[in-house]
């Protein structure tokens, strides 16, 4: 994308200058066209707009997210091949759009609101200002696609439906810039040009029973296949540590699931030109809010450690290198740890016209050929039947021969090796590595921040031992600070799935950042420890915060006796506030599953 800064100022009589500002804007059309599809700059836009919803929450952190993880989320994204995002529910931060506007990221941006209704006439007005605010912040980012004004899977009067389309038009009033979507069964959904549903194909009773060729349809949030909003069982929703098989089965959930008709990649590919595209429900995993176990359907998990599906993704996108920020061009991935446990068969992940397997077994390489036509989505998950035998691996490292146990992925275009990918089982865990996963956004010495470092559990060969549960306890020296600690799990830190990530955060001042890592339980038979140096970068932006200012809050001082009494008061308030919230949160999740039975698309 190109984009521009424009100079805004406000003069008086007199030509000076009293006020203004730069603001970054980008130039293109976008028009819907029901029955004919996406117009982009004047043209067709073939392609299905594919993508994922985003919340903003990230592990330890919350939702005081600093500008460059927002940033990282977009290029993780777009490096899947992405090309749109949906904020799902609310307006994110005005760093994260900036991002999707570099990246080539198309974003819907919804009014913060989720299955609630108020009568009182003081709450759509409070949602009406929400719309206004959202559409004059948002308006000028190129990557907006459209915009979603309407309270989420929530039953409101016909009344709010007019006003809020009414509050995006007057604010937004660019000729066929009219990009407001809503529900097809929502009340006073004829008015808006965009429908949100799932692909007619999947015969879903969340699909429109009739196509209306004036309108573009697209799915705002597919994939998700719980079992009840209670019990939180799901294909779809696999913890990152409950490892190969389980995540093997998300990513085929994803693509394609043996009980179709449901929306994935593959429907959503075949769908007609009317019905555009979707983004699945949930790019990371998160805190739902609304129940106790965290959503685990991300294809990556809380500190953007990427599972089997993430590369699933990233084999959907073409394999023409580009200009773009992101990553692009050719991938191969094994989706097989040569463990134990791994199945006889071995998935592989590829956008490459052919890919080569070869395995240690007798030097045997298996081969496979995409061919056009056969499957809707651009990259159909590739499986070779029978190739890996553990006893195999056993035998040859019985014989002192582990080198020569492999697995070699090679994904060919045109004929010509263009991207490969090795495995080898991991052996006895000898050492601790560690990497800066920054995305190329450096560290800002700004006080706040922040920056994954991730502890891999390796062998002497750098072989990730996916199979292992230490715990790496974190240390730093320098201008940088740990966040979390062991209350949360932060410090030391479980190994999942071979790697234990933590958060580090800037000082105020610029300079060098040593991290240590170490088993939290050391011994001479342990592995070794690791540590890894990096610097944080002067803030181009003037902090008036001073830290050496900073005073911390005094209690004053109490005698023993009202300390003792406080203390005691305070227990007891605690655990009445404990047995209020389990209360409120039995009688909630209660009312979750009744109206996701209402509401639930995906």
């Amino acid at each position: 994308p190109y984009l521009y800064r424009l100079e805004v100022k406000v003069v008086d009589d007199k030509g000076q200058v009293m006020d203004g500002y730069t603001k970054r804007v980008g130039v293109r059309t976008v028009e819907f066209k029901g029955a004919d599809g996406l117009w982009l700059n004047g043209k067709p836009y073939r392609k299905k707009l594919i993508g994922a919803n985003r919340h903003q929450e990230f592990a330890v952190l919350g939702n005081a997210v600093p500008n460059s993880i927002h940033r990282r989320d977009a290029k993780k994204l777009k490096d899947t091949g992405m090309t749109i995002i949906r904020n799902g529910h609310y307006p994110q931060d005005p760093s994260f759009m900036d991002a999707c506007d570099e990246l080539g990221l198309f974003v819907v941006v919804p009014t913060p609101g989720w299955q609630f209704w108020n009568k009182n006439p003081q709450f759509a007005e409070y949602i009406y200002s929400d719309i206004r605010n959202m559409v004059r912040r948002d308006r000028n980012h190129p990557s907006v696609l459209m915009w979603e004004p309407v309270l989420n899977e929530t039953h409101y009067p016909i009344e709010f439906a007019q006003q809020a389309k009414k509050c995006v038009d007057e604010e937004y009033p660019y000729g066929n810039s009219n990009y407001s979507a809503t529900d097809p069964k929502a009340k006073g959904s004829s008015l808006y040009p965009i429908q949100f549903t799932h692909p007619a194909l999947t015969n879903s009773h969340y699909s429109v029973a009739k196509i209306d060729a004036d309108k573009t349809y697209f799915t705002r949030e597919w994939g998700d296949n719980v079992d009840d909003w209670n019990s939180q069982n799901s294909t779809s929703r696999i913890y990152r540590n409950w490892g190969e098989q389980a995540m093997l089965v998300q990513a085929q959930h994803y693509a394609k699931p043996p009980f179709e008709p449901f929306t994935c990649l593959e429907s959503l590919y075949a769908a007609d030109k009317h019905h555009i595209g979707g983004t699945m429900w949930h790019a990371f995993d998160h805190n739902q809010g609304y129940h106790p176990v965290p959503f685990y359907g991300g294809i990556m998990d809380v500190f953007r450690q990427p599972k089997y599906s993430y590369y699933m993704f990233m084999s959907q996108r073409s394999p023409e290198q580009s200009g773009l920020i992101a990553e692009t061009g050719p991938m191969v991935f094994i989706a097989h740890e040569m463990s134990p446990f791994s199945s006889s068969d071995v998935t592989v992940y590829s956008n490459c016209d052919e890919v080569r397997l070869k395995v240690f077994k007798n030097g045997q390489t298996y081969s496979y050929r995409k061919e056009n036509g056969k499957t809707a989505m651009p990259s159909p998950i590739i499986t070779f039947k029978g190739v890996y035998d553990f006893m195999e691996t056993k035998a040859l490292s019985r014989k002192g021969k582990r080198n020569e146990v492999y697995m070699l992925a090679e994904g060919l275009m045109d004929g010509k090796v263009a991207a490969t990918y090795k495995v080898q089982p991991a052996g006895k865990p000898e050492k601790l590595v560690l990497s800066l996963d920054n995305e190329g956004t450096d560290l800002t010495a700004n006080g706040s921040d922040a920056v994954v470092i991730v502890a891999g559990m390796a062998d002497s060969y750098g072989n990730i031992k996916r199979l292992s549960n230490f715990s790496v306890k974190f240390s730093i020296e320098g201008e940088g600070r740990i966040l979390g600690d062991a209350s949360i799990s932060a410090n030391p830190r479980p190994i999942s799935w071979g790697t234990a990530p933590v958060l580090v955060q800037s000082t105020n001042r610029a300079g060098k950042i040593r991290v240590i890592a170490e088993v939290a339980w050391p011994g001479a038979e342990q592995p070794v420890s690791a540590e890894l140096v990096f610097e944080s970068v002067a803030s181009k932006t003037k902090c008036i915060y001073d830290v050496g200012e900073a005073q911390l809050l005094k209690t004053g001082e109490t005698n023993d006796a009202d300390t003792n009494a406080f203390g005691k008061e305070l227990l007891k308030l605690k655990r009445e506030n404990e047995q209020l919230r389990k209360k409120l949160s039995a009688e909630s999740l209660k009312e979750v599953e009744r109206m996701q039975e209402e509401f639930g698309e995906h």
